[in-house]
């Protein structure tokens, strides 16, 4: 991804504070703090979040189909994508789950380097939410609390948690959210069908509602949270 990426008119980086008169360098300060105490992104702003997750999932998928050594840069089959490539825990994992593993790694890896770069404190990859009886509300769980969990094996805690890929939010604020994405990898590129929000199975707490619904439902937002595809962008 080019360098303009983060800075979209490639404009040359402007004085330093110190060359300028005292009055003009604290109006400055200051106009920097109303910026950075703003409280959601602007539309320009959301816009421009959108085009990088379109781009870091192009890249990814590129790059992953590209380095498989069966594909060798080539689009997937079908029956490629259902070719059962390795056991894990016992169970198939097809190249279809595989690809999309590492395609999802891939784009959320770029995602955080370009985001960090524009907006460091509207966005968090990957946040867990729980349901907090005591409160009445979802809210985001500590990184270290869910560390702890998952080290002690105390995965019935986190049953019925929600991980979205994306969620951009108020500045520091995760619980505050703004708008909600989920990257998804179909395998084989020539289905041009809107890409599907996966239903929760039956034995689920959340059967028998969908990712999109609980993402709606559980933390708000401005709009109904988006997939985001190589081939279609954001849905």
């Amino acid at each position: 991804m080019d360098g303009c990426l983060r800075n979209p008119g490639c404009i040359a980086a402007a004085p330093s504070d110190e060359a300028l008169i005292p009055w003009l360098s604290r109006a400055m300060g200051a106009a920097r703090t109303i910026v950075s105490l703003k409280d959601l992104l602007d539309a320009a702003e959301v816009a421009r979040v959108e085009y990088i997750l379109v781009e870091c999932a192009k890249d990814a998928n590129f790059r992953v189909n590209d380095a498989d050594e069966e594909l060798k840069g080539k689009a997937p089959t079908e029956e490629q994508c259902n070719q059962v490539v390795r056991q894990e825990n016992g169970k198939d994992v097809t190249r279809a789950m595989e690809l999309g593993n590492k395609k999802h790694a891939l784009a959320l890896g770029c995602v955080q380097r370009e985001l960090g770069g524009l907006f460091p404190e509207n966005f968090t990859v990957q946040p867990r939410y729980k349901y907090d009886p005591q409160v009445g509300r979802w809210q985001r769980l500590a990184p270290e609390q869910v560390a702890e969990w998952l080290r002690n094996q105390l995965f019935d805690l986190l049953l019925g948690t929600l991980v979205p890929d994306l969620v951009i939010h108020a500045p520091g604020n995760p619980n505050k959210v703004q708008r909600v994405y989920d990257f998804k990898f179909p395998c084989v590129p020539g289905r041009k069908s809107a890409p599907q929000w996966r239903p929760y199975p039956k034995g689920h707490p959340h059967h028998p509602k969908n990712q999109q619904r609980m993402y709606k439902e559980a933390l708000g937002g401005e709009q109904d949270p988006a997939l985001v595809t190589p081939q279609l962008g954001v849905q």
